[in-house]
């Protein structure tokens, strides 16, 4: 029997080369599992309760990629009003610990903004991985009535999202592109 070598300088020739593939397929399937773990479609983020009161965040329906965030109106009335035309910052009564490279967007629900005109003034508000205090939702009423946000309402939705990393690099020039310097409203109305 010949031995020959690979192009990885392996000898291969009988039983040495099967220990070899196996080797290298043990080796792949690790890599492989250390990727679909890192892309895994679910992470876990820790929450804390703040307030007895609390409600840990939900996902409503299988497939919905925002979770509900809950007010935590801790008060005598159970409720506050937020004006036409005013804001107001409604706590959630709890605090999360999110993987780094992560964030949580704070959006607004789509019920809300359709039915009442009610928005999330900093859409999206971005909940950061290093931040450990009390998730806020700033909630805004573009309507010419008041609302009523009461103890345990959802209040806003969440979205747990991939953050990248950018690193800034000082050029003298950019790359030449179509749309060039030309800003706001320059690819039509």
């Amino acid at each position: 029997m010949s031995n020959s070598i690979d192009e990885h300088g392996d000898i291969f020739g009988g039983k040495d080369q099967l220990d070899i593939l196996l080797d290298r397929v043990k080796a792949l399937e690790i890599k492989v599992n250390s990727i679909e773990k890192e892309i895994s479609l679910e992470k876990s983020v820790e929450i804390k309760k703040l307030h007895p009161n609390a409600l840990i965040p939900q996902y409503q329906k299988e497939g919905d990629a925002g979770f509900d965030f809950h007010a935590l109106i801790d008060n005598t009335l159970g409720y506050i009003v937020v004006e036409p035309k005013s804001q107001y910052t409604v706590p959630t009564g709890i605090s999360c610990s999110i993987p780094n490279g992560y964030e949580i967007q704070v959006r607004p629900r789509s019920g809300l903004a359709f039915k009442h005109q009610i928005t999330v003034t900093n859409s999206p508000g971005t909940v950061d991985s290093g931040f450990l205090g009390q998730i806020m939702v700033i909630i805004y009423n573009l309507s010419n009535q008041p609302f009523t946000i009461k103890n345990g309402d959802r209040i806003a939705q969440g979205v747990l999202a991939r953050v990248f990393k950018a690193k800034f690099i000082e050029v003298e020039e950019l790359e030449k592109t179509e749309r060039g310097e030309n800003g706001f409203g320059s690819t039509g109305s």
